[in-house]
């Protein structure tokens, strides 16, 4: 079967579970068998290794720790990690404390003064996500990171801080396999279509929004 007939194969079997509509155990079983087979054959002929591009873009709550969640992955491997944070900076958030129990394993850059309203001072803030880019640069060329963190770029893309085409070329001076996370709401078209793997965190309901709940330690930071 090919790559795209395997994938209709697994989905036709389904996932099981209450899902499958087999009654009986011999069935049910059967059904489990042929998937089994499906997905050993898909994993066997997807035997690529590559650098990766992964997005984590939209409006709800996740992005920043999606990309966390690879950071400690990674580290968890015994491998390098950097991380450049665009935007955020003036406080430590609990993972930069956390992560500081992996010594020189990992590097973590806060280059931001805060959001806009914060600062409310353009200049300032592009040339700080000018001096974060750099940062990144040097890490995105370095053959022993393995994965680079670059965090909330895509607000400072949408700001116009930055151009899109910049930060493509960047990416594409990196090693074979090393991998980069890219986060923030509003990624711009041409990075999502450069982009290996993109996710959009969707917003249903928020507790700031909709409660009155204060960023809270453990959850916001």
């Amino acid at each position: 079967m090919t790559n795209s007939n395997l994938d209709q194969a697994a989905a036709d079997l389904g996932m099981g579970g209450n899902l499958a509509p087999e009654a009986d155990d011999s069935g049910y079983r059967k059904r489990m068998e042929r998937r089994q087979e499906v997905q050993r054959q898909r994993v066997e002929e997807r035997n690529r290794e590559k650098g990766l591009i992964l997005v984590f873009t939209g409006q709800g709550k996740g992005k920043t720790t999606a990309g966390l969640g690879l950071v400690l992955r990674t580290l968890g491997h015994g491998e390098r990690v950097a991380i450049v944070q665009f935007i955020k900076g003036g406080w430590e958030p609990g993972e930069a404390r956390a992560l500081k129990a992996f010594g020189d394993q990992v590097v973590w850059h806060a280059l931001g003064e805060g959001f806009t309203w914060e600062t409310q001072n353009r200049q300032r803030d592009q040339q700080l996500v000018g001096e974060a880019w750099q940062t990144a640069l040097s890490y995105l060329r370095d053959s022993q990171v393995k994965l680079v963190l670059l965090d909330e770029l895509n607000v400072a893309l949408k700001l116009g801080y930055i151009e899109a085409d910049t930060v493509i070329a960047g990416l594409q001076e990196r090693p074979e396999l090393c991998h980069v996370a890219v986060t923030g709401r509003g990624a711009p078209k041409d990075l999502i279509e450069a982009a290996d793997l993109v996710t959009e965190m969707t917003l249903v309901h928020h507790p700031f929004r909709e409660q009155g709940v204060k960023a809270q330690a453990g959850i916001e930071f």
